[in-house]
This record gives structure tokens, C-alpha cells and sequence, in this order.
């Protein structure tokens, strides 16, 4: 019986060789992170815009207020004062306003001494108007109870103005400070010490007086 060969190994030679002789397949471009630009936008969002409208909120610089307290006029003693307050805030810490307040003044004391007094009558009005600039200085918090709590605000203030008494109109010096407790967005407390300072020769010769003032009252801002 005759034996069938079969021939291998020239075949498998052929084959390594002519895959050696074949040009090498191009690399599949294989794309990384790095590779991608940092400012370039994976999604672009589809997103129509709009027209919106921005809400106008008051500025609430203006502030109108009234209070009353003690005025201490110097040798006459003290008597009860109200007025009127108009501030306008020009930044978050310097403000100006304007005062306008009344009082009376009695010379009972010296008609002990002197039968005719000082005075034509026994009490006289005393009025005065005052401009003053102001600076916030200690901003804070007051806490009512564990849940609330209330801005508050310490301030200085000075100015000029003109004080009416006995018939007569005494330019007038002030310094003074205080402090505001916000209630709500529109209301505070407001506590003044002021000294009101003027010359005057009700006494038979000019001189310098002290006039201390204490004050409590509400404002309204808007």
C-alpha cells in the first residue's frame, strides 16, 4: 500500500515569510484625555434664553424719625425736649441728618433770690435746629431669646446749628453718639446723648455752656 505525505513545513515557511515582507498595519488612533483641549465643551446645552426682569428694591437711605428725652440747660436746669430727625445715609458708615427740637426753661430757682428772676416770664422756649455728620462705627447684634436676634449700631455724631433762647439766637456746636437698634427693615430705636454747646450773657457776662441732651425716639427708613 502506498504512504500519502504531506508536506508541512514548506508551507509554514512561505507563510512566515510573507507576512514579514508585508508593510505593518497602520496603529488605530486611539483618542485620551489629554489629548482633548481643556477649553473645549464636551455638550453644548440647547437652552433658549430669556428676557428677566430685575426686581428694584428701596434703598431705604432716607430715614424720618421723632423723639423726646431731657434737655440740661446749663444753670437753668432740666426740662423735657421733643423734635423732629431727617438723616440721609450716604454709605453703609457715614450718614448726615438734621434736628429740629423744643424745650423750656424756667428761672424758678433764681426768683427765689431775685425778686424779678431772669426771665420776663418764669419759663421761656427754648428751640433749636441742628445739622450733623455721623459715622458708624460698631456694628453688632441684640439677641431676644435662643431664636431672634436684632441689628444694632453705634455711631458718633457732630455738627453746627442754632439754638433760640430768652430772644435771643446763639450759634451752636454739638457732639455727641448713640446708638440704633433695628426692629425690622424699616424701623429702629434710636438713643442720643448730645452736648449742645453756645455762649450767652444771660447772667450779666458771656460765657461758654454746656447743654446736655438725652434722647430716645423711633425712626423710619425708606
Amino acid at each position: 500500500m502506498a504512504t500519502t505525505r504531506f508536506i508541512v513545513r514548506p508551507l509554514v515557511g512561505t507563510a512566515l515569510a510573507i507576512a514579514l515582507a508585508a508593510p505593518p498595519l497602520p496603529a488605530l488612533a486611539q483618542e485620551t484625555p489629554a489629548a482633548r483641549p481643556a477649553t473645549e465643551q464636551v455638550i453644548v446645552p440647547q437652552v433658549e434664553r430669556r428676557e428677566i426682569k430685575r426686581p428694584r428694591f428701596a434703598s431705604k437711605d432716607i430715614a424720618l424719625g421723632v423723639y423726646g428725652g431731657t434737655y440740661a440747660t446749663q444753670n437753668f436746669g432740666a426740662a423735657a425736649v421733643t423734635g423732629l430727625r431727617l438723616g440721609y445715609h450716604i454709605t453703609e458708615d457715614v450718614f448726615v441728618d438734621a434736628t429740629y427740637g423744643r424745650s423750656k426753661v424756667s428761672d424758678e430757682d433764681f426768683r427765689q433770690v431775685l425778686p424779678g428772676g431772669i426771665f420776663v416770664q418764669r419759663s421761656q422756649t427754648l428751640s433749636y435746629y441742628a445739622l450733623s455728620a455721623g459715622w458708624n462705627l460698631l456694628p453688632g447684634e441684640v439677641f431676644f431669646g435662643s431664636s431672634g436676634a436684632r441689628a444694632t449700631q453705634g455711631y458718633i455724631v457732630g455738627g453746627v446749628g442754632s439754638t433760640s433762647f430768652a430772644g435771643r439766637k446763639n450759634q451752636t456746636f454739638h457732639l455727641g453718639f448713640g446708638l440704633r437698634l433695628m426692629l425690622w427693615d424699616q424701623f429702629a430705636l434710636q438713643a442720643d446723648v448730645r452736648d449742645h454747646i453756645f455762649s450767652t450773657d444771660l447772667l450779666g457776662r458771656r460765657q461758654s455752656t454746656q447743654n446736655l441732651e438725652v434722647t430716645a425716639g423711633l425712626t423710619f427708613y425708606f
